[in-house]
């Protein structure tokens, strides 16, 4: 009951997140195409331009003044509270899925860390992310907005490096999304937000606005609409192992964050020119070039997979081995020559590689306990994502899947729960190279 209600949980909360990420999101996309269309060809005093859009059956006309109407309206419209919700909703979703249970998802096998160690990481890192970033920008760089933006890329690409050596893959990639959620809602709660409150009250008391402050609004909102892309593909990277699963994920996130920035520059400039159109394809070719790199087979080059033996014979596995606890002495062994004493049905079973019999052992034994219609796992109430492996044509369906994250990424099973050894993930990969036949 409990997997079932935390399940639950987490759709409610997670739902809340993407409702209100797409508002706080979109009104920024909006009022970004807003500002880079707004006809600025002589407008009437004391605008700075204006707008005819025609949507769901009306026409609309959008004025904006250049600093204010002459009497302020009584009813204006403020654009905050997506933006809060957006990062409460995503602050508890962090406590749901990485702090409830932190050895599960959060931590990474190994590390060395304690759950409460690699929680304090985690909110830690939220904390002294803000203040970081809050120092850079009131510092002399914050006149130096390129210099200043290249420094925050190397910060956050440097914590998503530091997060891949304690944390999962999918952990480091969302406590890196936390980051830059965290500074951008910090932007508008501490910078716009007040900007904005004392610009309305200059203008009710007829007195002068300072200038420093929509100049201090106007640098973080640069930064927030910069941010939004590498966020978007942060919150959906959980389904793609590939990027967070990579020995290099931190590098792939670097290569994406590129890519997503270029993109938004070119829309955030179209309305001058096309001069950023180059961004476009370049964008298009580097995501090609990141899934070329990330693939098995380039990704199986490492120096560690050089100096394996040239051939790899597995041998049948001791039935103590699979399923029964004890930790086997080896998986794979260099093949040896031939003597007289093998028989030839012998020698036709090891070149044939693993038989499906121990892969569907393995598979039972290490992965069922989540993936099967019923799991034993008290974590789930049902299979995650549906996929479940209870008989050979659910296996053999889910091959690349299995190949993707339990050997190439080795991020199945989760936190390694029910401790797959390395020599189980060879013998499944080699099953999968061989072309995943179930009889």
């Amino acid at each position: 009951m409990e997997a079932h209600l935390l399940e639950w949980l987490n759709l409610s909360v997670r739902w809340v997140h993407m409702i209100t990420g797409v508002a706080w999101i979109g009104a920024s996309f909006y009022f970004v195409w807003l500002e880079n269309n707004l006809n600025r060809v002589n407008p009437k005093d004391g605008l700075s331009g204006d707008l005819w859009a025609i949507h769901g059956g009306g026409i609309y006309h959008l004025e904006k003044y250049k600093l204010a109407p002459p009497s302020m309206p009584e009813n204006l419209h403020w654009f905050k509270w997506e933006a809060y919700f957006t990062w409460m909703s995503g602050i508890a979703l962090l406590c749901l899925v990485f702090y409830y249970n932190p050895m599960l998802y959060l931590v990474a096998p190994g590390s060395g860390l304690t759950g409460p160690e690699g929680v304090a990481i985690g909110i830690g890192s939220l904390i002294a992310g803000w203040f970081v970033y809050d120092f850079l920008c009131d510092s002399p760089l914050g006149k130096k907005p390129a210099l200043l933006g290249l420094i925050l890329f190397v910060l956050l690409i440097a914590a998503a490096y530091g997060f891949s050596k304690v944390f999962s893959g999918r952990g480091a990639y969302l406590h890196v999304g936390a980051i830059i959620g965290t500074i951008m809602v910090g932007n508008v709660f501490r910078i716009i937000m007040p900007a904005q409150r004392a610009l309305v009250a200059a203008i009710a008391e007829n007195r002068t606005p300072d200038p420093t402050l929509p100049a201090k609004g106007l640098l973080r909102s640069r930064h927030n609409n910069y941010f939004t892309l590498p966020v978007l593909f942060i919150m959906i990277s959980n389904h793609f192992p590939s990027t967070y699963g990579s020995q290099y994920n931190w590098l792939i996130l670097a290569g994406i964050a590129v890519l997503a920035v270029l993109v938004r520059h070119y829309f955030n400039t179209r309305h001058d020119s096309h001069k950023f159109a180059w961004t476009l394809p370049v964008a298009a070719l580097g995501m090609i070039c990141l899934a070329y790199v990330t693939g098995p087979a380039q990704m199986a080059k490492g120096p560690e997979v050089a100096k394996a033996p040239a051939k790899i014979e597995y041998q049948p596995l001791p039935e103590t081995a699979i399923g029964g606890g004890a930790k086997p002495e080896t998986a794979a062994t260099p093949a040896a020559p031939a003597t007289p004493e093998v028989a030839p049905a012998q020698a036709s079973t090891a070149a044939q590689g693993p038989t499906f019999d121990k892969v569907h052992n393995v598979i039972q034994e290490r992965c069922t306990v989540c993936h099967s219609a019923k799991p034993t796992s008290p974590l789930f109430s049902a299979a995650p994502g549906g996929v479940m492996f209870d008989t050979p044509e659910q296996i053999k369906l889910q091959a690349p899947r299995i190949q993707a994250q339990a050997v190439a990424s080795q991020i199945m099973p989760l936190g390694n729960i029910t401790q797959m050894t390395q020599q189980e993930r060879d013998l499944i990969g080699a099953w999968i190279n061989q072309g995943a036949h179930t009889n």
